[in-house]
């Protein structure tokens, strides 16, 4: 196996761990508004923008390389 995909598999299972461990309600302040929902739902969004994120940057600085 490559490092990078073991890398991406230890990563994934620390994510799911770290879910099940959490799954009691947080309440999120965000501007005016208040949000309740459980601790599951709000790191899988967190870890969802922080991909999304990571997957921009490697775009745009790959692309900042190449001209």
């Amino acid at each position: 196996m490559k490092p990078k995909m073991i890398a991406i598999l230890i990563l994934t299972i620390l994510l799911v761990v770290v879910v099940v461990q959490n799954s009691n309600v947080a309440e999120v302040h965000l501007l005016f508004w208040k949000i309740s929902m459980s601790m599951i739902i709000l790191i899988f969004f967190v870890a969802l923008i922080g991909f999304a994120l990571g997957y921009l940057a490697h775009h745009f600085l790959r692309g900042a390389k190449k001209e």
